[in-house]
């Protein structure tokens, strides 16, 4: 049973990667990755590969329309070694998917089956897709696309359980995990590795998925936010049947070295920008937060950081 940190872009940076698998995440992901960025040697985008350090487990998540631009972009990976390499199905933001990218690939299984086949003969890891429920109601065809990924020699398959036309909104559909399943037993030996993803907001969440839905695995994406600890927590539900919840205090340190992690990777101004939206999920409904949110909104130092939050033990 694998928790693993998903992709989110402009969150998953090598400093959170770092506090979430100092805090049980077993697998992380890289913010998704253009392949057609890669394969044109952008700056940018391999830095999005970079490590915290070697003994990260990291997964790489590209996307792209078509296995062609897969393969321009393999030789940018020598190198390197990811943990696998992570097809994105499942995104459907409209300036990715009008590319045919992301959540787009559920219209051309056979174009995400080209992919993984690219990806498996060219680089010899091993290879796993993201992918949603379709494309929108009318056209629910998550299992024939998971099958198409199978025979294509996907290894792994994590389902996001909604339709792209539903974005995030709306509730993860549970109950297509279990179809999922029984299309590929756990007991088959040629069944890939099931993950799921979609409305991980706590510990309980997880457990369903690993318990009541029989996944080989979690990703846990949003609810990870400024929430590092829900890894530990998930850890100690799945051994123990219980699970303690961080002080305040430790919500405090914990933002702070993230914060001081993300300052040693990309300097104090740009750390001290980017760490605002996290910082909020950090102390989100902890009392008195509000006067301190608003200072946090236009902090530009550590100290700045610092000097806010000390005002929540006042």
């Amino acid at each position: 049973m694998t928790l693993i940190l998903a992709p989110l872009a402009g969150y998953t940076d090598k400093a959170f990667r770092k506090i979430a698998t100092d805090y049980g995440a077993e697998e992380t992901v890289t913010e998704m990755v253009s392949a057609e960025g890669l394969a044109r040697e952008s700056a940018k985008t391999e830095a999005l590969m970079e490590r915290f350090d070697e003994s990260e487990n990291l997964t790489l998540q590209l996307f792209g329309p078509d296995a062609d631009t897969f393969h321009r972009a393999i030789r940018m990976l020598k190198g390197y070694d990811f943990k696998k390499i992570d097809i994105n199905a499942g995104c459907p933001v409209p300036k990715v998917v009008k590319t045919g990218a992301g959540s787009a690939l559920m219209k051309n299984p056979k174009t995400a089956g080209e992919i993984i086949h690219v990806l498996k003969e060219e680089t010899g890891s091993k290879v796993s897709i993201k992918f949603r429920l379709g494309w929108d109601e009318e056209n629910l065809n998550y299992l024939d696309f998971a099958e198409e990924a199978v025979r294509n020699g996907a290894d792994e398959l994590t389902l996001h359980a909604r339709t792209r036309s539903q974005g995030y909104s709306g509730q993860a559909r549970k109950e297509h995990f279990t179809h999922l399943r029984s299309r590929f037993p756990k007991d088959e030996s040629t069944s890939p590795l099931l993950y799921a993803s979609g409305d991980v907001f706590t510990p309980e969440d997880a457990f369903s998925y690993l318990k009541d839905y029989n996944m080989d695995g979690v990703m846990f994406a949003r609810g990870a936010i400024g929430n590092p600890f829900i890894f530990k927590e998930t850890g100690e539900l799945l051994e123990k049947g219980s699970y303690e919840e961080p002080s305040i205090r430790e919500r405090v340190d914990v933002l702070l070295r993230h914060l001081t992690l993300a300052i040693d990777y990309y300097g104090e101004n740009i750390a001290s920008r980017e760490m605002r939206k996290v910082a909020m999920a950090y102390i989100k409904g902890v009392k008195g937060s509000s006067r301190v949110k608003l200072l946090l909104s236009t902090a530009s130092s550590y100290t700045e950081y610092e000097e806010a939050l000390k005002l929540l033990f006042d």
